[in-house]
């Protein structure tokens, strides 16, 4: 199996002409998410992907850094700032598994469809934890794949064999919860949006 950022680098300009497959969905997370944000504030969105959701949440932010494993996902996003003119929008590449290194503790980080992804997202939220100061939010959506592996375990297993898929966590709601609570967080909001969905959007702060 390849590892994640050979994966995303393959497929990342590929990646970003496919439509968003829920837009309704995605609006309403947006929503959720602006809601918590300040003009004030200094953002991390960890596994940015190609910069869209960065960019749309720049304006409500005094500056957002957008980071990824995938290089080329990067590139994209920057070209995507540039093309939009948006100033406040950085991006780079790195490797979230390691802890991170910031030019400032940030008010707010987010993990979009990210966790469900990491070998280690024990560790991973662990890290994201470190940069954050007491009271500072985490915002997170991930793919809550456990109750459906019997269905879609053994064709991603065989995907992945051929590097059609990426590494996946197959993480069940409760469990999420307790990762992101014993990294040292309360949570202010849990949701599945929609009901009938397996991404859960997890809002929680440092304490």
């Amino acid at each position: 199996m390849i590892n994640a950022e050979q994966f995303w680098n393959r497929i990342a300009r590929k990646y970003a002409k496919r439509p968003i497959s829920d837009m309704e969905n995605y609006h309403k997370t947006l929503d959720r998410t602006k809601s918590y944000l300040k003009p004030t504030d200094y953002v991390v969105e960890v596994g940015c992907g190609t910069g869209s959701t960065a960019l749309l949440l720049a304006p409500n932010v005094r500056a957002i850094l957008g980071t990824d494993i995938s290089s080329e996902m990067v590139a994209i996003a920057q070209e995507k700032a540039e093309v939009d003119g948006v100033t406040n929008a950085q991006f780079r590449t790195v490797d979230v598994s390691l802890p991170l290194t910031l030019p400032e503790a940030p008010d707010v980080i987010l993990a979009l469809n990210l966790l469900h992804l990491a070998e280690d997202p024990v560790a991973m939220i662990g890290n994201l934890a470190a940069s954050l100061d007491k009271g500072g939010v985490f915002i997170s959506k991930t793919g809550c794949l456990k109750p459906k592996r019997w269905l879609f375990g053994p064709l991603i297993k065989v995907m992945q064999v051929f590097g059609k898929a990426p590494f996946l966590n197959y993480l069940g709601v409760e469990e999420l919860e307790t990762m992101i609570r014993d990294a040292g967080f309360e949570l202010v909001e849990s949701g599945t949006y929609p009901r009938k969905g397996i991404s859960r959007y997890i809002v929680a702060r440092k304490v």
